[in-house]
Order: C-alpha cells, then structure tokens, then sequence
C-alpha cells in the first residue's frame, strides 16, 4: 500500500507542494517522528473521535494527547469519546488502520485542530500506510482542509 490515491490526486489537482517519505515501520506518531528525524511537535497525530453516532477527526501534535473534557465543553456532540479501530477502519478503506492521513475532507468528516499545531511552519504526517509520510507547510494544509481551530490538547505527562 503508499499513498491513498484521493490524497495524491487531492494534492496534485491543487498545486501543493508536499513530499513524500518513508522510513522504518512505525505505529506511533512518536515513533514515526524518531523514524523521520522531526520534532513531536511538528509531527501530526490523527485521532478518530466519536459523539454520538457521528465520527469526527481530531489532528494534534504528537507531543499532546486529547483533552476529552475540552472537547466535550468546545464541540456540540454528545457523549464524545475515542472511537474504536473497529468503528473508524470502514472509513478509511484506503489507508492501514491508524495510518489515515489528516484530510477528513476527503472522508466526509470534520475535522479539528489542536491550536498547537496551528503554529508550525510544516508538519509531517501518516499517508495511509505506517510507512509512508508526508511533509507539507501548515498554511497549505489549513488551506486543503478548512479545518476548525480549537484549544483541545494537554501535554502527554499532565495527569
């Protein structure tokens, strides 16, 4: 499996400038990070949420895990919770399941962002396989996916 051909053929169709890399097998965001030489905090993490009975996209820095009681108070679902592998894997029928790339536009999916991630100048990120990445600026990412922009993390070692 490489790249999804809806993310490649999204990309190309839109002029963005990305590179593709791989490197060692890897199925953490940290891990993928270590593997590509990128700092956590630039490397993208991709988490599947549920509130209700409809999915949604969560994208954050490796560096951060989701802050449940922000995303309750910020977003209008209810009972929101980490969706399961099992429920989100027919979504991404392209992609190695926990590999899908930050594009939920593609998917039918919202899709929020961590306002940490806002901030970086290029983010590197899973293409559909654990791997394969892409690297691309931020800018042209908020562009491709009109993504909302919320406070929604803590760092991994806050309790």
């Amino acid at each position: 499996m490489a790249i999804p051909d809806r993310l490649k053929e999204y990309l190309e169709a839109q002029a963005v400038p990305y590179t593709h890399c791989t490197h060692r097998l890897a199925y953490t965001a940290q891990g993928v990070a270590a593997a590509q030489h990128v700092p956590g905090s630039a490397m993208v993490k991709t988490v599947i949420m549920r509130g209700g009975e409809k999915f949604f996209m969560v994208v954050l820095p490796a560096t951060r895990k989701v802050d449940l009681p922000a995303l309750e108070h910020a977003l209008p679902y209810d009972k929101i919770q980490l969706a399961s592998e099992y429920e989100f894997a027919v979504l991404f029928p392209d992609s190695e399941v926990g590999a899908m790339a930050p594009f939920g536009n593609l998917y039918g999916l919202p899709v929020f962002v961590d306002t940490h991630l806002s901030g970086c100048n290029e983010i590197v990120f899973n293409a559909g396989t654990h791997t394969d990445t892409i690297r691309m600026s931020y800018q042209d990412f908020n562009r491709l996916v009109h993504p909302t922009v919320i406070s929604l993390t803590r760092d991994l070692v806050a309790a």
